[in-house]
């Protein structure tokens, strides 16, 4: 290659990098038909004829299953980074006592009377249990074995030491557990929720299918010509073909995600349609790096959904509470995309009832309280109009007063 060549290549591609950058900000992410949807008319009323079948079906599921909320307790969160750190570990794994510790220790912090949740986890052969402050976001993470010999939690503690590093202090981080961790069942409003989006995500059927691999993959400009059969046949190629984007402006995972649902709505498959629709609207796609820079480019298109004659508002919170014994492939949606879907949502008044409603329900789990509150937060957040800003911001400090004083002082209502 000659120098002028090894020159302009990279040039050449720089170039390209810019426009396209250019072109994507300019324009929509996706084409956008004359209905104002991503889906044009035709496709529109096949998926409400799939929808009117599917209402049929929908009277018939069971949704009498209980559903648990995740295990969960309140407990007292300190970190330590002052001091003789080394000996303030010592004295916790010796048993001190909370009251002796604070004494002891008065230049620890403490958020106290946390809601702290337990997930369960198997990472290869090895399985973990991760401990988690929801509002805080302190975690510890250790075998199953070693939190199994702890029994009951009360009046115990668990503790994650920190050496330190150029960049951070010697520390500790641990929780003292006033009570020991419960899951209680949700009442049947929310079980119905819940068993709705599993009703309407049909969990047997994934978006890929098992055999999956990655590639790349060029989607035929003239699919709409295509047969039944040979759509039917695309869909199967699409589907066992895994797009991943090289970064944050590569946008062909989700291009791939919206013509997986564009073929599944031509040969009336709802369940992978909607597997593909929600994870554009959650951006749930393979990335080697994500730059934040990228997320405004993505909107969440749940106004496809709400042309449908489907309940969206019991599907997002449906996908948006988090339960201890979820069917296998439940879906669970991402709270700050959702948020966003919100605040393009036609249905906001009817989303600020409801959340209102959930976040004031002492007969709710903490854990799913505070998640509907964040999914409030990310609503206001993505909304535009800085008038109605304010009026949900004021909607929210409402909720405020249904929790403890001692959450209240950790929750921001800002």
């Amino acid at each position: 290659m000659n120098l002028k060549s090894y020159i302009m290549k990279p040039l050449f591609l720089i170039l390209t990098l810019i426009t396209t950058i250019s072109i994507t900000a300019q324009n929509s992410e996706f084409k956008v038909y004359d209905n104002g949807l991503i889906y044009e008319e035709t496709t529109m009323s096949k998926l409400v004829q799939i929808v009117d079948s599917l209402n049929l079906k929908y009277k018939n599921c069971e949704l009498g299953r209980v559903f648990y909320s995740k295990c969960q307790t309140l407990g007292n969160v300190i970190h330590l980074d002052t001091g003789d750190i080394k000996a303030a570990k010592k004295d916790i794994e010796g048993g001190i006592s909370f009251d002796l510790f604070m004494e002891k220790y008065p230049l620890a912090s403490l958020d106290r009377n946390t809601p702290i949740v337990k997930y369960e986890y198997q990472n290869g052969e090895n399985k973990y249990t991760e401990i988690n402050a929801i509002l805080s976001d302190q975690e510890i993470h250790q075998s199953q074995k070693a939190f199994a010999k702890l029994g009951d939690f009360t009046g115990k503690w668990i503790v994650n030491y920190s050496s330190g590093s150029s960049y951070s202090r010697e520390s500790i981080e641990a929780f003292y557990f006033t009570s020991d961790f419960t899951s209680i069942p949700l009442s049947n409003k929310y079980a119905r929720k819940i068993g709705y989006t599993n009703c309407l995500i049909d969990t047997t059927v994934l978006k890929f299918k098992e055999t999956a691999d990655y590639n790349n993959f060029d989607f035929p400009r003239n699919w709409q010509k295509l047969s039944t059969e040979e759509k039917e046949n695309l869909l199967d190629t699409m589907r066992n073909t895994l797009v991943r984007g090289y970064c944050s402006m590569d946008n062909r995972p989700r291009m791939h995600a919206v013509n997986i649902a564009l073929i599944s709505a031509e040969t009336t498959n709802w369940e992978v349609f909607l597997r593909a629709h929600l994870d554009i609207m959650n951006d749930r796609f393979d990335r080697v790096s994500d730059g934040s820079y990228a997320w405004a480019a993505r909107k969440t298109y749940l106004r496809e959904l709400e042309e449908l004659d489907i309940n969206v508002i019991d599907l997002i919170i449906g996908i948006s509470l988090r339960i201890e014994n979820p069917v296998k492939n439940h879906y669970y949606g991402s709270i700050g995309r959702l948020g966003r879907a919100l605040s393009e949502s036609q249905q906001k008044d009817e989303f600020i009832a409801e959340m209102s409603r959930i976040i004031e329900d002492k007969e709710l789990d903490y854990y799913n309280r505070i998640i509907t509150y964040w999914l409030f937060k990310s609503m206001i957040n993505w909304t535009e109009d800085e008038e109605l800003q304010k009026q949900y911001r004021k909607a929210l400090a409402a909720t405020f007063n249904s929790f403890s004083l001692d959450i209240q002082s950790q929750l921001d209502v800002e």
